[in-house]
């Protein structure tokens, strides 16, 4: 609850406290070995950042040859890596050779030769790195590429543009490029653009630096006071100041946008290049988009109309197309040829996200919304069908509306193979898998899922539904529902959507009135059966209830709250189930309002239901929160499978989760629940 929904970010945070918890994981009590207890000695030395004490558990751990020593290993050594030698790291790697510890400590190695400068290491280290998957250390890779004469350049200036902030090897492998009349003046406003559109000041005070001093400046100005900015913008001239000024209006939309539209329907907007004008108006139509005003259509039609006449410059970028997408999406229910501006805003993005399933959808709805009528409307409603044929699946949201717009009724898949004795033998065996597991059962969760998930790279099919298996029969839930999901031709259901728990969880449901198929499908969502699951605002159990929300909902239903009951599976689930069937009541049976009120909190679907009355699945894709949007989106979909694998529906249908239309509360429906945590 209340944005715990996807439990993965508290991994890292919360290792340490769960620790000492976490010893019955694998379904049995496991007694912590006097090595283990070493380990997880020198985790908290780790923790307090006491490094003598780290070293002296490291060296007893190494001796002792325990199967975790690795981990010892790794953390004294990446703690004082800034002054470690060529040397010290290779003897790491002799020592735990093809380890996820040695590939961690590659990549951590890789970073710090790249503060160092020291290329040939680089060049020698990267191609061993396993992983691959740190974007700062790819800029150095590219770096070191460029400095020794290789033509990277555009892979150099796609990696730059695609991190997230800035960090020192892309932002250096940039200023280089720079220096030496590599990185186009384009390329940086453009960079400098997009992150002022995220938010994201650090990046765009790096992107600045490498325009000019009075760029940085303004920059400042524009961001700590946009609307100062613009009411001194006559007074601006030079060669950027109009630019800067569609940066201020950005900023100005974030925080009011009707405000920003105001200022950029003015005679200094209206003089600017259409590809400035486009990064404007899309900019207001998506805050506007997200806070569902009605004005986001309109708005978003005028950056529709910009771009248009955008040649040879960049224009809107996917997310914010996406949101202009979603302000059209709103206004279909009172504007039919908002359809045509939806469709248009999805042709413009790229082709990876043109070919998302949600995109696929609703452009495919378009097409029908619009395709005249009779034979005459055949060639769009043929391109609309085979658009939907493409997305078809029983296992995921769209790939379930899909179906059901073109009459199908999806069959799930049949079960693969059964894994053979030898194929789980050889998984039985695999050290890594083994270390993973010892270190869940010991409670370092994080380090344990870390060390399984790098153990199953390269694995093919056969070899992952194994891995599955071996986590399912450990009860270790997530990983085996995550390791089966990355299967790409066999689809084994009872490892994916898996029913641990089962007669606990029949029972909280029932007793609740709830479909035993929705309450599975949302703990597969929220905590993926890890029935010791906290998250990192303190949601915990199957169901992720907070703490304020228990102690409130075991009073409601007459229990007097114990704080030892927060580790209790029935009671999580008999507390979770009733606060469902309240929140459910309080939202007239609505699944989708319920959903996003369980993930979010009542208070802000109450406000998402404001406005025009909306088809429940354009109502869910317009949520303005990725994380609940998805969420809800997810559980609806593993509950339409739950019902299949529970033998209580033939087949997967996801319209009877959506159920009515969605829109502001009806004057004679149920009277609102004030009291809702």
């Amino acid at each position: 609850m209340q944005y715990r929904g996807t439990f993965w970010r508290c991994l890292r945070a919360c290792a340490a406290s769960w620790a000492l918890a976490g010893a019955s994981i694998l379904g049995v009590a496991q007694p912590v070995t006097s090595g283990d207890a070493l380990l997880l000695d020198a985790r908290e030395a780790l923790r307090r950042g006491d490094r003598s004490k780290l070293a002296t558990l490291r060296q007893t751990l190494v001796q002792e040859a325990h199967p975790l020593a690795g981990w010892a290993d790794y953390w004294e050594l990446s703690g004082r890596l800034a002054q470690a030698t060529a040397e010290e790291v290779e003897a790491f790697y002799q020592r735990w050779p093809g380890s996820y510890v040695e590939d961690r400590l590659r990549n951590d190695w890789l970073l710090e030769l790249g503060r160092r400068r020291h290329w040939d290491g680089i060049a020698r280290e990267l191609p061993r790195f396993r992983m691959a998957d740190d974007r700062e250390v790819h800029c150095y890779g590219l770096w070191q590429q460029w400095r020794a004469g290789r033509e990277v350049r555009d892979a150099a200036v796609a990696a730059w543009m695609a991190q997230r902030d800035a960090d020192e090897g892309c932002q250096g492998l940039a200023a280089d490029l720079r220096a030496n009349g590599q990185l186009a003046t384009a390329d940086v406003w453009h960079r400098l653009r997009t992150t002022v559109e995220a938010g994201r000041l650090r990046g765009a005070r790096a992107a600045a630096s490498l325009l000019t001093p009075a760029v940085s400046k303004s920059l400042e100005a524009l961001w700590d006071n946009p609307a100062r900015y613009l009411a001194r913008q006559r007074a601006q001239d030079g060669e950027h100041a109009a630019v800067l000024g569609v940066l201020a209006v950005i900023r100005l939309a974030a925080a009011d946008p009707e405000v920003a539209a105001t200022q950029f329907d003015s005679p200094w907007a209206r003089a600017l290049r259409p590809e400035w004008t486009t990064v404007g108006w899309g900019a207001i139509a998506r805050q506007a988009a997200l806070r569902q005003l009605p004005e986001a259509a309109g708005w978003g039609e005028r950056a529709l109309q910009a771009q248009g006449r955008v040649t040879g410059a960049r224009g809107l970028g996917d997310d914010t197309l996406a949101w202009i997408a979603r302000g059209q999406l709103r206004a279909t229910s009172t504007d039919r040829a908002a359809w045509a501006l939806l469709a248009q805003a999805v042709d413009a993005m790229s082709a990876e996200s043109r070919d998302d399933p949600v995109w696929v959808y609703w452009k495919a709805r378009a097409l029908l919304a619009r395709a005249r009528p009779g034979t005459a409307g055949d060639t769009a409603t043929g391109e609309a069908q085979a658009m939907l044929a493409r997305i078809v699946s029983p296992l995921h949201f769209y790939g379930l509306l899909a179906a059901e717009q073109l009459g199908q009724i999806p069959a799930l898949p049949t079960a693969p193979a059964a894994v053979s004795a030898v194929e789980a033998d050889e998984i039985l065996k695999h050290a890594g898998l083994s270390r993973a597991l010892q270190l869940m059962a010991i409670g370092l969760r994080s380090e344990g899922v870390r060390e399984w998930n790098f153990s199953l790279i390269g694995m093919d099919d056969r070899q992952l539904l194994a891995a599955a298996q071996r986590a399912c029969a450990a009860q270790v839930h997530d990983r085996c529902i995550h390791t089966s999901e990355r299967a790409r031709r066999e689809v084994d259901l009872a490892q994916r959507y898996p029913l641990p728990f089962q007669p606990q969880i029949q029972a909280a449901a029932t007793q609740a009135g709830l479909d035993p198929a929705l309450v599975l499908g949302l703990i597969r969502q929220e905590s993926r059966f890890v029935g010791d699951a906290r998250s990192h605002v303190g949601a915990s159990g199957l169901m992720q209830v907070m703490p304020a929300t228990a102690r409130w909902t075991a009073r409601k239903i007459g229990l007097e709250w114990r704080s030892e009951w927060a580790h209790d599976r029935e009671i999580n689930l008999r507390l979770g189930t009733a606060y469902l069937r309240m929140v459910l009541d309080d939202f007239g049976g609505s699944l989708p309002m319920a959903m996003s009120a369980y993930n979010a909190g009542p208070n802000r679907p109450r406000r998402w239901r404001e406005g025009a009355i909306l088809e429940p699945a354009a109502w869910a894709e317009t949520i303005p929160i990725h994380e609940t949007r998805d969420y809800v989106k997810k559980v609806l979909a593993n509950a339409a499978v739950y019902a299949v694998r529970l033998g209580t529906a033939p087949a997967p249908v996801i319209k009877p989760w959506l159920g009515k239309p969605v829109g502001p509360r009806e004057p004679d429906g149920p009277e609102q629940n004030k009291e809702l945590p």
